[in-house]
């Protein structure tokens, strides 16, 4: 063996060696210090600390409380390939995401500097493909962040209106955040697991993969607008990208606008990649609890096996049929005829429900039953022979006339209280209660 080859062998030794020795770091807000060690019996005050001292391949345990983000920023960027796992106790001695909350829940008043991409913003593309991200037992929400109107799109009995969009606002200092809870621009794996997504003003999840797998399981999506869960591929190439979405449970998606327009999908399919939507529990979302119509249908490979679908208020399913696009329920005539259509792999032991009674004394009924009715409504006010316009029209300007438009609700925030109870509320499908651990 030359000295080349020798030096090789070397670094190829170091570089294993190095990945071995992964550390293990740990974050308490309660009991921390930025000046600690990160040791389970010195742990750091911050998670941002943590990444900062944290190596690739290395884990991050935290513990209950609310995480502000580097001088209280309320965001978090992450641009190690590391893992994060929340549900701790204060000291660590248990694990449990149900009883120990680990949150990334910012304030309105943050917002005056709020992210460019997510509350927590996971860049990591150029780590490679050998890369892992893990996500597992957050608590993430956008409630005391965004900006609800005071009296518009308020059924009675709620606490407050409507989710007002940037730049207009309601009864806080800034605008809503409009920005994902979940921003992540990633390669190798990516897997989220064990988190409440809970009313975020954008997105829940938006995911831009290069190669390799993203794995989202055993999630509850609940109140978020646009769409739950969107993982697109940015590698170009089909196959390179394999997405599992699976024993989640996902609610009260809400369109773009207060208009009931566009978007409100539960989850999405998108170009380029093998998407596998298995054992979940998609109801109750403003347009269609899965949406395959983003992307040539001829690049993608879609699996859509054992999923419970209920009250989605346009369809269960939006898929294209070119030229148009198609809505369509569960129970509907020709439902397993998706299987044959271009992209699907597989369709089947999907059913579709009509009553809520599954989730009797979790869901909150007053919620419910205002979505059920929502509506919107516009009025037109418009004479064109009126002065004005008629003196408008004499200088060569447009009529005008006023539209008033009137929604009876909007992505008005669904109780956290109730939103934690769904985890584990319907056995063996959708989201179960996290295992239990001692240490």
């Amino acid at each position: 063996m030359n000295l080349r080859q020798l030096w090789q062998t070397a670094l190829t030794l170091s570089s294993l060696t190095f990945q071995a020795a992964s550390a293990d770091w740990y974050v308490s807000l309660s009991t921390g210090n930025n000046r600690n060690s990160g040791t389970r019996q010195a742990p750091l005050k911050n998670i941002w600390k943590a990444i900062e001292m944290a190596a690739g391949g290395d884990t991050i345990h935290v513990a209950e409380g609310n995480y502000p983000g580097k001088m209280s920023c309320g965001w978090i960027d992450l641009k190690k390939p590391v893992s994060l796992i929340g549900g701790y106790n204060a000291d660590f001695s248990t694990r449990d995401p149900l009883a120990h909350h680990t949150m990334l829940r910012p304030k309105n008043e943050q917002n005056a500097t709020k992210p460019a991409f997510g509350t927590l913003t996971v860049k990591t593309r150029k780590s490679g493909a050998n890369a892992s991200v893990l996500i597992d037992g957050f608590i993430f929400d956008h409630t005391a962040a965004n900006s609800y109107h005071p009296a518009e799109g308020k059924p009675e009995g709620f606490s407050d209106g409507m989710l007002t969009i940037p730049p207009a606002k309601g009864k806080t200092r800034y605008p809503s955040i409009d920005k994902a809870l979940l921003n992540a621009e990633t390669d190798g794996s990516l897997t989220v697991q064990n988190c409440l997504f809970l009313n975020g003003g954008n997105y829940a999840i938006l995911a831009a993969h290069f190669s390799g797998t993203v794995r989202i399981l055993n999630n509850v999506f609940i109140g978020n607008r646009m769409t739950a869960a969107d993982v697109r591929s940015t590698n170009g190439k089909p196959g390179m990208v394999d997405f599992e979405f699976a024993d989640n449970t996902l609610l009260f998606t809400w369109t773009r606008t207060k208009a009931f327009e566009d978007m409100g999908f539960g989850v999405r399919a998108n170009a380029d990649m093998s998407t596998n939507i298995h054992h979940n529990i998609i109801g109750l979302n403003t347009m269609s609890g899965f949406d395959n119509t983003k992307g040539s249908d001829k690049t993608k490979q879609v699996r859509l096996d054992n999923n419970i679908f209920f009250l989605n208020k346009a369809a269960d399913v939006t898929v294209t049929i070119s030229p148009s696009i198609k809505f369509m329920k569960v129970e509907d005539d020709g439902f397993d005829d998706l299987g044959d259509a271009d992209g699907m792999v597989s369709v089947k032991d999907n059913i579709g429900l009509k009553d809520p009674e599954l989730f009797k004394g979790v869901i909150d009924m007053k919620y419910l039953e205002a979505f059920l009715n929502a509506t919107y409504s516009e009025e037109i006010d418009y004479d064109e022979n009126s002065p004005m316009n008629q003196f408008r029209a004499a200088l060569g300007l447009n009529k005008q006339g006023k539209i008033t438009s009137k929604v009876s609700m909007f992505a008005n925030p669904y109780p956290f209280d109730s939103a934690i109870k769904f985890f584990g509320a319907v056995q063996d499908i959708g989201a179960q209660k996290p295992p239990q651990e001692r240490r």
